[in-house]
């Protein structure tokens, strides 16, 4: 694999196995590939593996992941359509609600959740 890193984010998990399940599925709306990278973390690559779209990680100290007050992860999407696609699928596999979509400032279109670790998701478009 020929990956040029240009900078990823990665979200901590307590329960690896649900956190893999939930994103493969969400994820799986951006066709992204799934790259097991070690026992304690996986990434989401974009469709052409050119990028790193999301990782998620068992905290390396061992502790207890928790997430971050204002710490949130944004997902750019093509249309109004595939954010209501991402927020429907994130909600279907469990993620609570933090803002339905629709617009909010100028031509920002965006929704937001919380996975199942507590960590703060925005999908999001603008035209």
């Amino acid at each position: 694999m020929d990956l040029k890193l240009k900078g990823y984010s990665t979200i901590g998990t307590n329960n690896k196995e649900a956190a893999e399940t939930f994103y493969d599925a969400l994820l799986a709306q951006m066709n992204a590939k799934k790259f097991p990278a070690n026992d304690r973390i996986t990434m989401w690559l974009s469709e052409d593996g050119g990028s790193v779209i999301l990782a998620i990680a068992i905290p390396y100290d061992g502790g207890t992941a928790s997430h971050g007050n204002g710490t949130m992860k944004a997902l750019s999407l093509g249309s109004h359509e595939e954010v209501d696609q991402m927020y429907a699928k994130a909600i279907e596999l469990g993620a609570t609600d933090d803002g339905e979509p629709g617009p909010r400032a100028g031509t920002f279109y965006g929704a937001y959740v919380y996975d199942l670790d507590g960590n703060k998701l925005c999908f999001f478009n603008f035209t």
